[in-house]
């Protein structure tokens, strides 16, 4: 089998490279071999991989950027999503798209499931939305996979940022009345292998039906709750490391203005995976202790 991985540099491509392997070639190409910002160019880049299965982990992901960038957001979640899928249904390719709990409203306490009516609050929403309605419109057997809150222990994001912070300021003030799942990228990519072995089979047997399924880590907690979490059980394996703060301030939504609205309830039940491919990821705290582990040895 040959994978085709897109965003290879990013949280999620970079562990899909060691998740995927077994399964086959995995060709990881990073934005400089395949840059989404130019759908135009995407076509050629499956054609002369002619992969078996594409892998969608490249995106725009800069949240707040994306309300003056809206068009650049679109172009490279939404068209380059549908051009990809073009692409795979023509050569006869399996695609797994990567998509967002930012979907939705984030009302209520209810979680999230696959069928629930969307309603993006900000522009990467409304681009995260306009990639599944455009890969549902190229016809190509695909699996969209809506995950929240990614982490890991590389890159830009909030696992790192708050350890950071943490060793460096006596008082953080974190955001307390968003409610999710913290997931990290590892059990994702992870996840996806599991998926891509028993999809491919579906595809043989003749069986296989395109859907949006979702993909976060068990249990729920807030911005806050994972920040204190995370400070705690950094500060447990690493005593040699100086964390300064001593406290950890829950604030609400309203007293941390930034220029995209964030849904508070950002909750995501999980069952039409387990349904469908017996898989469910590990609680948060379980995830997240796995990845401070990982941090502390690098």
């Amino acid at each position: 089998m040959k994978l085709l991985v897109t965003g290879a540099a990013g949280q999620v491509g970079w562990e899909l490279r060691r998740s995927l392997l077994p399964l086959g070639e995995v060709v990881a190409l990073d934005r400089n071999a395949c840059d989404l910002g130019r759908p135009e160019s995407l076509a050629s880049v499956v054609e002369a991989v002619a992969p078996d299965v594409v892998v969608n982990a490249a995106a725009y992901t800069a949240v707040d950027r994306a309300e003056t960038e809206e068009a650049l957001a679109t172009r490279i979640n939404g068209l380059a999503v549908g051009e990809l899928g073009r692409a795979a249904r023509r050569f006869g390719a399996l695609m797994i798209h990567y998509s967002t709990d930012y979907v939705f409203a984030g009302h209520g306490q209810i979680p999230w499931t696959e069928g629930s009516a969307v309603g993006p609050l900000n522009a990467y929403g409304r681009s995260k939305l306009a990639g599944e309605l455009a890969l549902a419109e190229s016809g190509a057997d695909a699996l969209t996979l809506r995950t929240s809150w990614v982490y890991a222990a590389r890159g830009r994001n909030f696992f790192l940022t708050m350890l950071r912070l943490a060793q460096e300021r006596e008082e953080l003030r974190v955001v307390a009345d968003q409610f999710g799942a913290p997931t990290w990228a590892r059990n994702i990519a992870d996840a996806t292998a599991l998926i891509v072995v028993q999809a491919m089979a579906e595809r043989r047997k003749g069986v296989f039906r395109s859907e949006v399924l979702h993909l976060a880590s068990g249990g729920v907690t807030t911005w806050h709750g994972f920040a204190a979490a995370l400070i705690d059980g950094a500060r447990r394996l690493r005593p040699d490391l100086t964390f300064m703060a001593q406290r950890i301030v829950p604030i609400s939504t309203a007293d941390y203005p930034v220029p995209a609205a964030r849904p508070a309830n950002s909750r995501l039940t999980g069952s039409a995976l387990r349904s469908r491919y017996g898989l469910a990821l590990p609680a948060w705290e379980v995830a997240m202790a796995r990845c401070i582990e990982e941090w502390a040895a690098l």
